[in-house]
């Protein structure tokens, strides 16, 4: 059996960390010879941090890492992979909506063919418009991972820790694990696990944040932008071919040209609207080259938590 590190992103999880953490160290003595949990404090600025510090005080198998700011999930993650140290990493919510118990089907869908197994829902227990802002992110994941894989995306996977070799450099604030994990592989599995209710608090995710990371994915990893840009300007050319047809045919065969300011203004206003929205396109890709090239880092770590206590 192999090695275990566990990375958990903590935001605003005072609630549902104590029970949390007991499920984890009951499975996981059980599961693997040798084990570690990384929690990633977010900079909820609830009590969690106290917990972390608390936890990893009383277990060398445990550490804390507390964020400067909150950064965002995938920023914690990030971080948390780059300080795991065994073999195999898994990474979950903190909510109590991964069952710890299912951590063994992902590490029975790891054969040697697999590099990553992501855990989808059986039943998603989101409302209408969280499962649809998230189907949306899952489309803006699809051109860098495949349809079929991105369908089936969630925060609930196990990784080969070799994998963050592919990303050892990447120092972007616009974080997209899935994404990151596509440089590194292409060998993703799927299975499906139990999602429990929500024990307790809100999700940190509102729809809007959702909707700006589906706009972060397409426009950071991914091209595909351009080439709907690209689409959009050849149909409205053919528009205007099609349209210059009609008013040359009207003109030379019944000697009279399209009346109406109303028509020309549609035209006008079509063509306008296009040519916006193109630039905003490479408004948006401007922007992304502008903040890669100030190297902002994809977070800063406040304080630590192991066995000896906490240091700064």
């Amino acid at each position: 059996m192999s090695s275990l590190s566990v990375v958990i992103p903590v935001y605003r999880a005072e609630q549902t960390l104590p029970e949390l953490h007991r499920q984890l160290l009951a499975a996981l003595r059980a599961l693997a010879p040798a084990f570690e949990i990384i929690y990633v404090e977010d900079c909820g600025g609830d009590g969690s941090w106290p917990l972390i510090a608390a936890f990893a005080a009383a277990d060398s198998r445990v550490r804390g890492i507390r964020m400067n700011r909150n950064f965002g999930q995938h920023n914690a993650i990030l971080c948390g992979i780059r300080a795991a140290r065994y073999d195999l990493i898994v990474t979950m919510d903190d909510d109590l909506q991964h069952p710890v118990e299912e951590i063994p089907k992902l590490l029975a869908a790891l054969t040697d063919e697999v590099d990553v197994v992501y855990g989808f829902p059986a039943r998603e227990r989101h409302s209408m418009m969280r499962r649809l802002a998230s189907q949306l992110t899952k489309l803006a994941l699809a051109s860098a991972m495949g349809a079929e894989t991105a369908r089936h995306v969630s925060a609930f996977r196990i990784l080969r820790t070799r994998l963050r070799e592919g990303f050892r450099d990447y120092r972007s604030p616009s974080v997209s694990i899935d994404v990151l994990l596509t440089w590194a592989t292409t060998r993703f599995a799927t299975v499906r696990v139990a999602h429990h209710p929500r024990a307790a608090g809100v999700s940190g995710y509102s729809i809007g944040a959702l909707m700006r990371h589906g706009i972060n994915l397409m426009t950071g990893f991914s091209t595909l932008p351009l080439q709907v840009a690209s689409f959009i300007g050849f149909a409205f050319v053919l528009v205007g071919f099609v349209t210059m047809g009609y008013v040359l045919v009207n003109y030379f065969l019944h000697g009279s040209a399209v009346p109406g300011f109303a028509f020309l203004a549609s035209i006008v206003t079509l063509f306008s609207g296009a040519q916006l929205f193109a630039l905003g396109i490479f408004g948006e890709y401007l922007a992304r080259m502008h903040f890669r090239s100030m190297d902002r880092p994809a977070y800063v770590i406040r304080e630590t938590a192991e066995r000896t206590g906490v240091c700064a």
